[in-house]
């Protein structure tokens, strides 16, 4: 995924920018066993055509996953915001429950606070006008994340902090966020 796709989105001032499913898969399975037994929450991907649900509803026994979360965001009100549950039953069967919100479906909705602390790891690429709140509300609640995102991110007061704290190491294309020995965040950008 090229930086220059994400200038030209910014530029083009959309704030969102939809990962392809080859670039999620050739991601993902970095982070198998790290995924087993947890509870995945996408809190910026519509589970009506977010690659990131496709791949995560596609492996969640392959991983497997015990909980995955979506949110639906609703900006104008024009239909009613939602949030999809795969979880797992007896036997490994996942069972889909959908779930009508009370509010937007916004990430920094009550609802979607809820969901976000019940969940061990955050996945999804976050709008990038929402880029510093967001990563500040994955640090205030100490969340594993996996983001997509700008690399002038780590120029944001958010990110330097983070830098400046050896807690982010830049890795090739990716910055790794690591706390002791543990996994805690990749920002893919």
């Amino acid at each position: 995924m090229a930086n220059s796709d994400l200038g030209a989105a910014k530029r083009n001032k959309k704030d969102e920018f939809y990962t392809s499913l080859s670039d999620i898969e050739q991601e993902m399975v970095h982070y198998r066993d790290y995924f087993e037994d947890k509870t995945i929450f996408m809190n910026c991907d519509d589970p009506e055509w977010s690659n990131f649900w496709i791949y995560f509803e596609m492996n969640f026994n392959f991983l497997g996953l015990k909980r995955l979360i979506s949110t639906h965001y609703v900006a104008d009100g024009s239909e009613k915001a939602f949030a999809l549950v795969l979880e797992r039953q007896e036997h490994n069967y996942p069972k889909l429950t959908k779930t009508n919100l009370k509010q937007n479906g916004d990430f920094r909705s009550e609802e979607a606070v809820a969901y976000l602390k019940k969940s061990d790891i955050v996945i999804t690429n976050p709008p990038f006008s929402l880029w510093r709140e967001y990563l500040a509300q994955l640090v205030e609640y100490e969340k594993d994340f996996i983001i997509l995102g700008n690399v002038n991110a780590i120029t944001y007061k958010e990110g330097s902090e983070l830098t400046f704290a050896f807690q982010i190491w830049v890795y090739i294309i990716y910055i790794i966020l690591f706390l002791g020995l543990f996994f805690k965040g990749i920002l893919l950008i």
